[in-house]
């Protein structure tokens, strides 16, 4: 088979895989806001809070935190922690403003999650209950890779999340290369009338999955030229055309997951070392064999470890790991246990979570402590570049991608946040990446990802110090004793406010729980 024959041949089978993910019947829409959620207000203080601002400040405090209708109009520093606030010099209450005691309480910049995929995984998965959790873990933008509902049915949320009339983060909406298309794309005139097409029709990205070296050229240039981002997971069927560092010199901005990385860094090989048995159809295989790749790659500190890294900044390219939604590959049983399960997992999610050689994800045919070693020692060279490319100056940002391998909407988010913390990036760093990063590879730094005055009033407040412990930013709380020796769970979460509207935290989980229980019952019923 020639070369040109095998691209047309990837090329047909990503778009009939497309095609068929985006082929069903779209899950529920989600429901108006009726009542819930409080504002936008006139005017709006927030009193006593301790600020984490995410531009890499250190936290400061008592502050009171003025917020008019959707924006943030004053942070003063209003005292001295553990002593009375003295009332001079905080800001005036005027007739009709809203405040909110949060003494002791954390305020951090409202949370990024750079792949967020509101359903496309498990079938029927209602709209309100991914955005309910992502809204109860401090999300509040979304870039939405793909778009495998839909783009209007991504667009409807959009609109909506953009007014304020649904409860929903604020959505960035991508999608997938070649969606929507009479007919495979083989040619750069095709690439570029696909682009130009999906620009009219409101898109505000592109997600690839990888093409030829010309239709890449083509779509990434004709991007550009229309003010369109760009996201790509370079799959394995497409990488040897074009790695990371191949795209990013071609104008990608951000790279999904790590695909490309390690084969930007290839030195004795030119390709991955599949085993003979290899079939990339085999979920288990795809997975199994992707934990051998970084160990093929050049070593930490050595000159093409280096010269990767130092390009990839140069080009001001972000990385976006969502080293979460690969956990399970290195503890399966961790993922499978986690608590959170139990009460906000819906059943379509845990039936498509198992073993299965038809989903994507559900790879655990026979998975091995070998294939986990192996993961294990890929995590820690992954999670090294990471975290030297950061501290050289290049961009990383957070991602969940949950929906898939036993990660829930949400809680995934936050475990990217300590795995971060595990690749080295101190607690400051870890916030920074999770909103001012993002912002800027969106190109919404100016409107979002930082608690300064003129900024949008998105805003995460948690009444326990999340830079001594991400865990207590979980639906979940985490888990210690109490002052009389008890063990109990933190409360989270209290509140997430979004364009100045403040949710109580404990009625979106309150929700989803709902949604979770009924949808159990149902299932009940259809099994009898």
């Amino acid at each position: 088979m020639t070369a040109r024959s095998l691209t047309r041949l990837m090329t047909l089978l990503f778009s009939v895989t497309l095609a068929t993910a985006v082929s069903a019947a779209p899950p529920p829409k989600a429901p108006p806001r009726g009542d819930q959620g409080d504002g936008p207000f006139k005017r709006l203080i927030l009193r006593g809070g301790t600020l984490v601002n995410g531009e890499g400040a250190p936290a400061q405090g008592p502050v009171d935190i003025v917020i008019e209708q959707d924006r943030i109009v004053a942070v003063v520093s209003v005292g001295h922690p553990g002593v009375p606030i003295k009332e001079q010099g905080r800001p005036v209450a005027q007739k009709g403003d809203r405040e909110i005691d949060v003494t002791g309480h954390f305020i951090l910049p409202g949370f990024i999650d750079m792949h967020g995929h509101i359903g496309g995984s498990a079938d029927n998965i209602p709209a309100e209950y991914v955005l309910k959790l992502w809204l109860a873990h401090g999300i509040t933008t979304v870039r939405e890779p793909g778009s495998f509902n839909g783009l209007d049915w991504v667009q409807w949320h959009q609109q909506r999340a953009e007014n304020n009339t649904i409860v929903s983060p604020r959505i960035i909406p991508y999608v997938g290369f070649g969606q929507g298309a009479d007919e495979p794309i083989f040619g750069a005139d095709q690439a570029r009338a696909w682009v130009r097409d999906i620009k009219k029709q409101g898109a505000s990205g592109i997600k690839f999955f990888g093409a030829s070296k010309r239709v890449m050229e083509a779509a990434l240039d004709e991007a550009k030229k229309q003010g369109l981002g760009t996201m790509m997971h370079h799959a394995q069927l497409n990488v040897m055309n074009m790695n990371a560092l191949d795209s990013a010199e071609r104008g990608l901005v951000t790279m999904e997951h790590w695909y490309g990385l390690p084969e930007a860094m290839f030195t004795g090989q030119t390709l991955q070392n599949y085993s003979p048995e290899y079939n990339y159809n085999n979920e288990q295989d795809r997975f199994g064999e992707a934990g051998q790749l970084w160990a093929q790659a050049a070593e930490q500190d050595s000159e093409k470890w280096a010269e990767v890294r130092d390009r990839l900044i140069a080009l001001d390219f972000t990385i976006n790991p969502t080293l979460t939604i690969y956990e399970a590959s290195r503890d399966l049983m961790r993922e499978q246990r986690a608590i959170w399960h139990d009460e906000y997992t819906l059943p379509t999610l845990w039936e498509f979570f198992t073993p299965s050689r038809y989903a994507h994800g559900s790879y655990w045919f026979d998975w091995t402590t070998d294939h986990e070693v192996a993961w294990r020692h890929n995590f820690s060279k992954w999670m090294a570049f990471l975290n030297d490319y950061k501290n050289h100056g290049g961009r990383v940002t957070t991602g969940s991608d949950s929906g898939y391998i036993y990660k829930i909407y949400g809680f995934g988010y936050i475990r990217e946040l300590e795995l971060l913390r595990e690749a080295g990036f101190n607690a400051y760093e870890v916030i920074q990446a999770a909103t001012l990063n993002g912002a800027e590879a969106l190109g919404l730094d100016h409107e979002i990802g930082s608690v300064i005055p003129g900024k949008k009033a998105d805003l995460v407040i948690v009444r326990e110090n999340p830079l001594r412990n991400f865990k207590v930013l979980y639906g979940t709380g985490h888990y210690q004793l109490d002052e009389n020796n008890k063990p109990m769970r933190t409360k989270g979460i209290r509140y997430t406010i979004k364009d100045g509207i403040v949710y109580p935290v404990d009625e979106l989980l309150l929700d989803v729980r709902m949604l979770v229980e009924q949808a159990k019952q149902a299932e009940a019923q259809n099994k009898g």
